[in-house]
């Protein structure tokens, strides 16, 4: 598996997944959970979420049928603002500008109005931790923490 290859396939599907706002394509599990699936060529996402409040969910790459890569998530609005709808769509355009470089989340700083999204990101796409928040007026409404990278890249 090919490093420059996983993350142009990362950005792939972000553009076709939760960010696009696209519920259309998702389907709804037995277990209650939501997956939105992407696939190009070899490449193939599983991105499934619990949602609610707080959410939780893990994206899955596989590369020929292999699980190659994942990232686990867990986040919230806090409890004393309540416009969740609001807060998703700004998430949802924030996730629309990720890096090309790292294409775990948002950019660094995105902006639009009084609403400021910030993603703090440790490592590379073998190996990563980070977190990511939502501001309005300055004061934090959102955030969630990730980690993953690399999967099962044992040779046998």
């Amino acid at each position: 598996m090919n490093i420059k290859q996983l993350r142009k396939f990362l950005i792939d599907p972000e553009n076709a997944g939760y960010e696009t706002g696209d519920s259309k394509k998702w389907i709804k599990e037995k277990d209650g959970s939501t997956t939105i699936p992407f696939e190009s060529g070899d490449w193939r996402m599983h991105d499934n979420f619990f949602g609610g409040e707080p959410w939780g969910g893990r994206e899955v790459v596989f590369y020929k049928g292999k699980p190659a890569w994942i990232m686990v998530m867990y986040g919230s609005v806090d409890s004393s603002f309540n416009d969740f709808e609001t807060v998703y769509k700004f998430l949802q355009k924030a996730l629309r500008n990720q890096p090309e470089d790292l294409p775990l989340r948002g950019p660094k700083v995105f902006r639009e109005g009084n609403f400021v999204y910030k993603n703090k990101t440790e490592g590379d796409l073998e190996n990563f931790i980070g977190k990511e928040e939502i501001y309005k007026d300055k004061k934090r409404i959102y955030r969630m923490n990730y980690s993953g990278g690399l999967v099962d890249q044992r040779k046998e």
